[in-house]
């Protein structure tokens, strides 16, 4: 049971590394004019390390995420070489790159919930009661 926490944390510092690495090297080494301002949200690593799925928020319109994931796929080769020669490894994951959809997901959630809550705040009108208030009291006995 150790052993499995043990990997697992190794697994999440590597993941974490990555993270950053590939981050930095987006601000600031890659040149692609397809790959506009984003930033690595999460990386998912296989359980083997053997791939990682990197998942980025992009700024700017559909057009821009789909132009800066297909200029990264392009420069994939450059960035595991890279991610080797600052990890100091001699092995790193094959890299995927994807757009995180996540923050527009919380933002229409949100939206909905919103939208819900005005509408229970201000009913529809309510339909009549079907029976009067007397009739669910309890009927009274009469003593003589």
């Amino acid at each position: 049971m150790p052993e499995q926490r043990a990997r697992k944390y190794h697994q999440d510092r590597i993941a974490e590394t990555i993270r950053e690495e590939i981050d930095a090297m987006i601000l600031g080494d890659l040149s692609d004019p397809r790959i506009s301002s984003a930033h690595v949200t999460q990386v998912l690593l296989n359980p083997g390390g053997k791939s990682a799925e990197i998942y980025l928020q992009v700024d700017g319109g559909p057009a821009a995420e789909v132009a800066t994931i297909e200029g990264l796929m392009a420069a994939r080769g450059w960035i595991r070489a890279e991610l080797k020669y600052r990890m100091g490894k001699r092995q790193v994951p094959d890299v995927a790159f994807h757009a995180d959809r996540s923050e527009r997901m919380v933002g229409r959630i949100d939206e909905l919930l919103t939208r819900t809550r005005k509408r229970n705040k201000y009913p529809q009108a309510e339909p009549a009661a079907a029976q009067p208030e007397e009739s669910l009291a309890p009927a009274k006995t009469v003593q003589e």
